[in-house]
This record gives C-alpha cells, structure tokens and sequence, in this order.
C-alpha cells in the first residue's frame, strides 16, 4: 500500500493546480490505509500517520490556492469576459483548472479526437495544400517509443516561416526560445498535456491538446487537435525546427494562436501581441524612429532584464527602400527575433524567422560599433570566427545604433513576475458620437492611486473581434495600410485628483496613438497621489469595443472608475447654418451666432464645454454678462469667462465660482459661414438651465455695405437705400482692421466705431430721421447697430431715403467701416456721397 502512495506522491510533485490537490488528497488515504495495516511495527504506523497528516496539510494549502480570489477579473467585469469568449465561430472560455491526463487518452474503439473548426488558407496555401495529416502520418512510421522526437527539442532550436504569413508569430517563437522551458517553464504552464518530469510536452494519444491562451481580458482555454496542414511541394505550411523538422509543440502552439486569429491566412500582427497572447507577458512597443528615442535608455532597460530573462526582444521594420531591401537584405513591413545580447559591444543577434526570401547581405551595416564587426549569417564565408556556437543561419549581429535606425519598432514582451501586485477593470466602450469626438467626456477614464507610490504600468488590451477580422482581410495594401483602417488608440494621464476630465490639453503622459491592439503607458507615481487614466482612440471603425485594463505594481494601487468633479450636467444640441454662422466677434454678423440664456439660482462653479463633430471647425464660447439678452458685440467689461483660443474641434469654459443670475452665452466659430453641429454640455454643482435665445435677424436677408473712409469732426457719408415693398430692417456698422494685422481680430481689440448711424428720408418740407443709432462716446463698440425701421418704396411726398453715417464730434481720428443691412426682403443700395 505505502509503494501505491509513493507512486502517487511522485505525480503529485509534478502537478499543479486541481490534479495536486487530487494527488495530496489520494496519497493520504493511501498512507492511512498503509497506517492501518496489520502487522507493521508501531514506530513504522506512527511514520506513515504522520505523512497522513503532512499531505492533508498539503491538500488544505492548495485548496485554499485554489479558492482564494487572484488576478481574477472584477465582478463587473464578468460579464464582459463571458461576452468576449466567442470569436470566429469557436468559443473560448475562461481557464478553469488545468485538464488532467485522463482528458487526453484514447478510449479503447473510440477515434482519435476532431477539431471541427474551419482554417482559412490563402490563395498560395491552397495551391501548396495536400491534406490535414497528424504526425505519425507526416513524419512516421515510428518504432515502438521512438515518436518521444515529436516533442524533443533538443540543443538547437531554429524555427523557420515560409508560406504561412506569420513572420511575427515565429518570430515570438523564436524569441522566446530561454523561456519556453528552463527557469520560466512557461511551455508548461500554457500547452496539455506535459511532461513535467522531462521538461517537455507529451503526446496526446487522442490527438487533443489544450492550450492557455492569454486574450479578450483574460487566460483562455483553446482546444485543438493534432492535425497539421501538409504541402504537396517542397514549400512548408507550418513553423519547422530546421535542426529537428519533425518537432511538432511549435507547430501545435503556432496552430492555437492561429484559430485564435482566424486561420492560417493570417492578415499579420506584431511580435508584441503574439507573445502577449501566447505567455502573458507584458508587451511594450518602442518606437524608434521618434525623436525622442532614447538609445541608451534603451540599452540599458533591456541590458539587464534580459541577462536575468525577464524580458523577450523583438523588432519590426515599417516600409524600407530599395537599397536597404537589395543591399542590406532588409524585409519592409517584416518581424524578426532578437536571440542574443552582446553586452560589452550594445549588439543584438537579431533572426529573420524566414526560410525563403530575402536574407542579410552583411552589406550596408555599421561596423564601427564595438570591437566586433557585424556577424552575420554563418553559412557566409565572412562569418567571424569569434564567437565558438556560430549563430543559426538567418542571423545576423546588430548594433542598437544601426537597428535604431533601419528598424521601425522594438518590442518589449515583460515578466509579468516582475510586479507583485496586479489589478485589473474590464469595460465596454460605446465609441462617441461625432459631436463629442474632439473631447474626452465620453471616454472611459479611471483613478489610480499607489499609496506608497513608484512605478506603475498600465497595459490596455483591445479584446478580438470578428469584424476585425472582416476589415483586416478585405482591405489591399500594405500591413500599415491595413492596420490603420482597425485604427489607432492611446492611454493619456493627467494630475487631475482621479477626477474626470474633458479635453486632453494639460496630459502629464501623452502616449503614442499605436495600431496595436496593445499599448501601455509607464508612470512613476507620487505616494497618495490619484492620477485619471484616460483611453482614447483616434478613427476606431465598429460602434463598440470591450476593453482591459491592467495595472501592474510593486505596491497596493486603487484602481475605481473616475468621477465626475460636478453633480449636474446639462447637455444642449445645436448648428452653425447659413442662418446662424455668425463667425468670430469681429466679424459683424457675430450677433447672429446660436446665444443661450443661462441661469444658475445659486452660486455654483460652471464648466462649459462646446464641442463639434467637425474637426476642421475651430470653435469658441463666452459668457456674458447680458441677463439672457441676445449680444452684437464681446466687450472686455461684459466678459464673464471664456474659452480663449479659438480650438479645433472643441473649447471649455471653466470658472471656479459663477455668481446666481441670467447670462448669455454664445457659441462661434472662426470663420463666418462654417456650418456643423455642435453640442454644449454645462457642468456644475447645482441645476442650471439653458434657453435658446431666439435670434432678431433670424430669417433676414443679408445686405453688405460697401467698405467707406470717414473723418473725424462730424464728417458725414450717404447712401441711397430703397425697397420695392415695404420691408423690415436694421442696420449694423463695424470698422475694419488694419490692413497689417493678422485674419483674426477679436473685437475687443477692435477700434471703437465712433459714429451714429441714421435712416432718414429727403422730404421737399424738412427731412425726417426714421431710426437712429444711441449717439455718445459711452455707446461705442466694435459694432454699432440701429433699432429696427421700415423701409418704403419711394415716393414723390417723402423722396428717397438714406443711410446716413456721421462721425462724432470731438473724434478725430480717420475711420475704416463696413457693415451690413439685414431685411425682411431685398433692398437696394447705391453709392456712396458725402
């Protein structure tokens, strides 16, 4: 009996997970039943009651392991991980326990197990494609005990991509040939069934494997079989190890990851993502033609982790010219592996994962870097001699200087180890409607706080989802040209106290908008301080994405969903048309921009965000003191708060404290005649409400008046106006500005008009004024207007009528004018006389 508990007590020191707490409970019973035994001396039964007891201790610990709550996702976020399981037509489910052996042998009569799940090949994989054969078919027939190769790495591992379009696929493969086994033993970890004893994976003998996938928020379970898509030429369909081509487990990984994508006709990706989705480990992209690439930085962040294996290298070109292709052997729009660092020369042995195609040259790179000339392919006679375990053949050594300069990105996959503490939020994202694209109020933000403070990583995951897929595989073009039609998206941080914020003016981190459906933003955090994490995006095609959100720490880090700083809100639509495109406040027909009456009943601080789904527009708002009157003109005096600069796309107005009472505010754009909607959103700690004011022109037609000189000391112009029906009209005059200013004038620092403004008609008797403007220094503004009036058609007993402009005594100074007349019909307008 105690040989039984022994034996199960050595598959117990193999396991994790459920199968150790199944061993640890049946290797105690089998001790208590050895305990029991008659016959055995009483120090022998004593021994076998204690190991009893040690492995139900045992038990206890991993049943606790097992039903203690870890990175486990947040109960809101349940849901969405459930929601997010189903992708091209497979479903994934969250990763439970790991499977046990059982689920993996071959009942007696039963067939070997099927994957039902259809592979998309491409046009070239078809013409290549024999058949879907398992490995004894391939590679055998094998002597008894003799397919162990199948999963044998042995000492070199130099895997190969050939039709299949998944250089970066192999590439993280390759890559990340260290921790697959050995001191990381992620390959352990991820594929079932495995040797635990031997180190490698085992062979299923029902043709099922199980892998742990890490994507769509979460580690996932992915199920295959052992079937692999065979050529009918000498061209291969699947990874190969060329030191051993019948290893199978890279083949069988590279086949989960592609289900996952949606088949072998793989529309591409990047190094970065793959390796997220096959280890979990922490992706980073660097981007390394940005000016603010920092080579030494570079160097020595990876130096280090990478000695101590915590870090997996690989590298990305974008678009690459003609002679970096045919004198360097460069691949355009290509992933390659970094499988060496040399330390004392800042090198990397950097592999192209390709078997066919373009190869290094050994031409073209800089030798000048170190004491060691480029090493490249060892197949060329010109390999150096120095280094005693030559490098694979597509391999050449690099210095960082030259890859900084050739290659595109560097991608950084992390340890995730590397961090104690590890939050995570998981959320639905309804992307904002165009009125509100230009601002931040619609996006998903959070707060963070470190209590102790120090690094903090937050990776932000784009969960897969099919219409992605459907974008990817209909567009032509270039792997860019592709990426950028799934869009771009960003992480932004601002020192805003956790609260929510609006515009992403002030952010203290501003990342990179990356075509990745990973990027992750790095922050040293003050202890105590709460920072608003914001996602944005920039052109993201579907209506709806689900998201994660993962925050790695060496610390505790409260993660919540950011607040609001105000209690209220109000929300109002609008639009610039030909009507209402009143344009900037020098222009005269400022006054016809949308006004809104605003009233706070209590002091409160006010918030006011005007926001357009044109981004080409730039846009304005200000508040005025007016009591909810509609205003012709901004003056400094009747300012309350504005938005300043005119801003594309969308401007605030904030005031820390806004007094109880009706004001005006009026929303403009740049330029006059810029028609778009727009919407404003009005915050603020108690209810207020906005009115629209309506407008006293409103459905008026617009007349412009020549542009005249006028004097000073009372000098008077004249202009015939006339209508043939009677008709309703004002007049409005501005001045003009200097012919040396720039196009934009606020009217603020417009010179006063210092005219009055008349309507008078040329009566045989005595002339008569019909309306007239205010007259008085203390009336003038940038924009003078007159009280509404009739005009007639004429008639011989009152004679024409004239607008008449006079400038007003005790100024002296020469005028620049213009204006415009608006009516209810059209009117005519003559010349100018004195």
């Amino acid at each position: 009996m105690e040989r039984r508990a022994k034996d199960v007590e050595s598959l117990l020191a193999t396991s994790t997970g459920q199968n150790a707490l199944d061993y640890a409970i049946q290797a105690a019973e089998l001790y208590m039943r050895a305990a029991a035994e008659k016959g055995i001396a009483k120090e022998e039964a004593l021994r076998r009651r204690r190991k009893c007891k040690q492995l139900v201790a045992l038990a206890e610990r991993l049943k606790s392991q097992l039903t203690a709550p870890s990175a486990s996702p947040h109960a809101d976020g349940f849901n969405i991980l459930q929601g997010a399981s189903r992708l091209h037509g497979s479903y994934y489910p969250p990763w439970g326990e790991d499977p046990s052996d059982a689920q993996f042998q071959l009942g007696d009569g039963l067939e070997p197990f099927v994957d039902d799940t259809v592979f998309p090949l491409s046009e070239t994989q078809i013409a290549n494609f024999s058949a879907w054969r398992r490995p004894h078919e391939l590679f055998g027939p094998f002597s008894a005990g003799q397919d162990g190769i199948l999963m044998t790495q042995g000492t070199r591992f130099d895997l190969a991509q050939d039709i299949t379009t998944d250089c970066s696929v192999v590439a993280s493969l390759s890559a990340a040939a260290r921790i697959w086994t050995g001191k990381h033993a992620v390959l352990s970890k991820i594929m079932h069934p495995f040797d635990h004893g031997r180190g490698q994976p085992k062979l299923s003998p029902s043709g099922k494997y199980i892998f742990r996938l890490n994507f769509n928020g979460c580690a996932r379970r992915v199920v295959i079989d052992d079937r692999l898509p065979s050529s009918g030429t000498d061209r291969a369909l699947f990874v190969i190890n060329r030191h051993n081509p019948r290893l199978i487990w890279p083949a069988l990984l590279e086949k989960a990851y592609l289900k996952v994508r949606g088949g072998y006709d793989f529309p591409g990706s990047n190094s970065g993502t793959d390796l997220w989705v096959l280890t979990g480990w922490i992706p980073e992209q660097l981007f390394l033609q940005r000016e603010d690439f920092d080579i030494d930085e570079a160097w020595n962040r990876v130096k280090t982790a990478y000695d101590m294996g915590d870090v997996v290298i690989t590298l990305g070109t974008g678009h690459v010219s003609t002679e970096e292709e045919d004198i360097m052997g460069l691949v355009g729009e290509h992933d390659y592996a970094v499988q060496d660092l040399d330390s004392s020369n800042r090198k990397f042995l950097v592999k192209n994962p390709w078997s066919h195609g373009q190869t290094w040259t050994g031409k073209g790179w800089s030798a000048i870097h170190g004491s060691v000339g480029a090493k490249f392919d060892s197949s060329s006679s010109e390999a150096s001699d120095e280094y005693a375990d030559p490098p694979s053949a597509g391999t050449l050594w690099l210095a960082i200087e030259d890859i900084a300069q050739h290659f595109e990105s560097m991608y950084l996959n992390w340890n995730p180890a590397l961090f104690s503490h590890r939050q995570e939020r998981h959320f639905t994202w309804d992307i904002p409607t165009k009125d509100f694209a230009a601002s931040l109020v619609r996006n998903p933000q959070f707060s963070i706080t470190s209590p102790t403070g120090g690094t903090v990583w937050i990776l932000l995951s784009r969960h897969f989802a099919d219409p992605e897929l459907e974008i990817a595989r209909n567009k032509s073009g270039s792997l860019a040209a592709v990426a950028s039609q799934l869009g771009y998206m960003s992480i932004l941080v601002f020192d805003h106290q956790g609260k929510r914020v609006q515009l992403s003016d002030g952010a203290t981190y501003c990342g990179p908008y990356v075509d990745s459906p990973q990027t992750l933003a790095r922050i040293e955090s003050r202890a105590g301080k709460a920072y608003t994490v914001v996602i944005d995006q920039q052109a993201l095609p579907l209506p709806s994405y689900t998201f994660s959100l993962f925050i790695f720490s060496n610390g505790p880090a409260h993660v919540k969903e950011a607040e609001e700083k105000m209690t209220h809100f109000t929300e109002q639509s609008g639009c610039w048309n030909r009507r209402t495109a009143g344009g900037n406040s020098s222009c005269t027909t400022y006054f016809l921009n949308p006004q809104y009456k605003l009233s706070a009943p209590r002091a409160t601080p006010i918030s006011t965000l005007l926001s357009t789904g044109n981004r080409d527009v730039h846009v304005h708002v200000d508040l005025l003191w007016a009591r909810g009157k509609r205003a012709n003109t901004v003056k400094t005096k009747d300012l309350v708060v504005s938005s300043g600069e005119y801003r594309r796309g969308c401007a605030i107005a904030e005031l820390d404290m806004l007094e109880a009472g009706d004001y005006t505010l009026v929303c403009s754009t740049f330029e006059a005649q810029q028609m778009a909607d727009f919407t404003l959103r009005i915050g603020s700690m108690t209810p207020i409400t906005l009115e629209p004011i309506p407008a006293d022109t409103a459905g008026k037609l617009r007349t412009p008046i020549s542009p005249f000189t006028l004097g000073g000391e009372g000098q008077r112009w004249r202009v015939p106006i006339s209508a043939s029906w009677v008709t309703r009209a004002v007049v409005s005059i501005r001045s003009l500005p200097p012919l040396s200013e720039t196009s934009y004038h606020d009217t603020r620092s417009l010179p006063a008009v210092m005219i009055r403004i008349s309507i008078t008609d040329a009566s045989e008797s005595e002339p008569r004024i019909l309306a007239e403007s205010k007259g008085g220094l203390e009336d003038s503004g940038a924009i003078i207007r007159t009280p509404e009036f009739d005009i007639e058609p004429t008639n011989p007993s009152h004679g024409p009528r004239y607008l008449v402009i006079e400038s007003l005594w005790g100024h002296r100074a020469i005028q620049e004018l213009c204006g415009d007349v608006f009516s209810d019909s059209p009117i005519q307008i003559g010349d100018w006389g004195a």
